[in-house]
């Protein structure tokens, strides 16, 4: 049976030891920006020129008339796309209204 020779640290370190051509340096994580923001129920009350309680009131329904996303400690949420389709379907019916009426 051959003997294996003890490895020394020397040994242990240049088995370990990255080329420096191969190495690469660490770049810092990048923050991808969020195309769908959550907004707050104060942002949603600016962008419909309501009041924060009409904001909170249409989102705590049974049926909302908001889309809303319910947050772990309580407090609301709102995809800005979700609140533009809101818009969108309120303009809808409102033009509905103006050629049946």
């Amino acid at each position: 049976m051959p003997l294996l020779k003890q490895s020394t640290a020397d040994d242990q370190h240049q088995l370990f030891e990255v080329p420096p051509s191969s190495r690469t340096e660490r770049k810092p994580p990048t923050r991808a920006t969020d195309p769908d923001p959550l907004l707050t129920a104060e942002e949603v009350a600016g962008r419909l020129h309501v009041s924060t309680d009409w904001v909170w009131d249409h989102s705590s329904r049974k049926k909302p008339y908001l889309p809303v996303i319910r947050m772990g400690d309580g407090t609301l949420r709102y995809r800005h796309s979700g609140i533009e389709a809101f818009i969108d379907e309120r303009e809808r019916l409102s033009a509905m209204r103006r050629r049946t009426g």
